[in-house]
């Protein structure tokens, strides 16, 4: 199998069935026709992906060629498949595609024209190569001509592995060859499944070219600062950048070049569980003509959406193009990051709802990547469950995790940038007992940490981990701010911490090759 590309359009061109780049409308109608799609009162096009509503990281693979094999950290969680198996669920992929109906797109990852790949996205469901349009760039006139893939994926939800015979763990796959320059999908309708496949590539990629790619949303405010949001899935990356005062650069996926920032994508894939106008009124407005909503409950007879109905996954999803939302950055670039934020979901309710970082702090929260995995975000989950998950998105991150921070560090150190940890988790209690964080406490203390109002304020020091807390914060009550406050009992407080605490300890041990300062940001222990 020497080139893929062409391999691929030898069995493409035996067909008369194959539609490339199709405009929104068309791919619409053919989603409506043919695929059970529904078109919501709100105009946005409603897709149920069946079996699979969320990632399935046990079933992704990357295949072990000498190109990458000393660079990924196979340790954590990477899963290696050979070449022989590739070739094989290839070939038995390019069978299955002869001479049926296909939907081509042709774009670009990545805003900043020097770092951007081209390419292509083959799908047999017309409503994800919509998917595919709105998650990536769409060339501007001419971009088309002579266009040549670096990438291509082919996703093909219908075709199932056989585990015993083409060496997965089930019938679902996602098998990435950077070697063949190809992401290869079957067995999942989950469309996240496919910009999550160029996410991770971009991650492998850019590190060589000394940009650092980022799990992160970024917006820019009147006067041209830039802030980053960390975190993973359902931690509050795509509501808490999406403020009615600032641009939304984007919503996931960016690289920090020596110019700034750039939105690797074209596109949001919002949460939308629970999902209301008064809260988040720039992602409401923007499900519309042209969006998808995926697992969302839609009433039969008014066609109105129940975001508050979970009955398929927690996992809903909204998929729209970056121009639904009002005043976004369509060039999709910012300047040199201010602010950084880094969100984290904390189940135990200890840590404190913001605490600013120093440099190595930031470089340890960042190794670290302490959240909770939200109901539906992945196969199986159904509550909070704490998880370290590095560099804010472990799974798609191939490089050792030094490699990321080191990165992070030395921009936050050129720069002057700030760092905050903002908790979006619980408050007064673990989950079960006391409450999740209030969404309009935590967007005052992230606009307070990007205007720059908690620069001259007092801190205090929290005794086990060691984060500096800001002791006011506009529109916040004062009684939160510390977190040992807001429970009944200070003992069990300090019992949950120190739990906590030792979780931290355990996991940064898998980290042998950093500096002290950076260890020292460990959380001590109290007696």
């Amino acid at each position: 199998m020497n080139n893929v590309n062409e391999l691929i359009d030898s069995h493409i061109l035996k067909s008369d069935k194959v539609h490339y780049n199709l405009p929104t409308q068309q791919l619409i109608d053919i989603a409506v026709e043919k695929e059970d799609g529904y078109i919501a009162k709100s105009g946005a096009l409603c897709i149920n992906t069946g079996k699979y509503t969320g990632r399935s990281p046990n079933d992704r693979f990357i295949v072990d060629e000498p190109l990458v094999h000393n660079h990924i950290n196979w340790s954590k969680g990477n899963k290696s498949i050979s070449s022989e198996k590739f070739e094989n669920l290839f070939n038995k992929a390019m069978d299955y595609i002869d001479n049926k109906e296909l939907f081509i797109f042709d774009g670009f990852v990545g805003a900043d024209l020097e770092y951007r790949m081209p390419i292509r996205v083959i799908n047999e469901f017309a409503y994800q190569n919509l998917f595919a349009q709105q998650m990536f760039i769409k060339p501007k006139e001419g971009e088309r001509e002579n266009f040549k893939p670096e990438f291509t994926v082919v996703a093909l939800p219908n075709l199932k592995a056989v585990p015993e015979v083409d060496g997965t763990n089930s019938e679902v796959f996602i098998i990435i060859s950077f070697e063949k320059k190809v992401v290869l999908i079957g067995g999942t309708k989950y469309s996240g499944e496919i910009k999550k496949s160029i996410f991770t590539v971009m991650n492998y990629l850019l590190p060589f070219k000394n940009v650092l790619p980022m799990h992160c949303s970024a917006n820019i405010g009147e006067g041209g600062d830039v802030a980053l949001f960390f975190g993973l899935s359902g931690t509050g990356k795509t509501t808490l950048s999406a403020d009615k005062n600032r641009r939304l650069i984007g919503d996931d996926e960016h690289g920090w070049t020596e110019n700034g920032v750039f939105n690797f994508e074209g596109g949001c894939y919002a949460k939308c569980i629970n999902l209301t106008e008064e809260h988040e009124p720039q992602i409401w407005n923007a499900i519309k003509d042209g969006a998808i909503l995926e697992n969302v409950v839609i009433d039969e007879t008014t066609g109105e959406p129940d975001y508050d109905d979970d009955k398929y996954t927690e996992n809903t999803r909204a998929a729209y193009p970056v121009e639904h939302i009002d005043g976004a950055v369509m060039e999709g670039k910012g300047g040199i990051p201010k602010t950084i934020i880094f969100l984290t979901a904390d189940a135990t309710g200890v840590l404190p709802p913001i605490s600013k970082l120093t440099k190595e702090q930031a470089m340890y929260h960042f190794m670290s990547g302490y959240t909770s995995k939200l109901a539906g975000t992945e196969r199986g989950i159904v509550e909070p469950t704490a998880t370290f998950s590095t560099c804010f998105g472990g799974p798609f991150m191939l490089l050792k995790p030094q490699v990321y921070a080191k990165l992070l560090g030395e921009k936050i150190e050129q720069y002057n940038t700030n760092v905050f940890l903002v908790n979006t988790g619980w408050t007064g209690g673990p989950y079960g007992v006391g409450n999740r964080m209030k969404l309009k406490y935590t967007r005052s203390m992230v606009r307070a940490a990007m205007k720059g109002e908690l620069d001259n304020v007092d801190y205090i020091k929290d005794p086990i981990f060691n984060l500096s807390i800001p002791t006011e914060c506009p529109d916040v009550p004062q009684t939160i701010l510390e977190p040992s406050n807001t429970w009944e009992g200070e003992d069990a407080y300090y019992t949950k911490a120190n739990e906590l605490a030792e979780s931290f300890i355990r996991n940064f041990e898998q980290f042998k090759d950093v500096s002290e300062d950076i260890k020292n940001a460990n959380p001590k222990i109290l007696g």
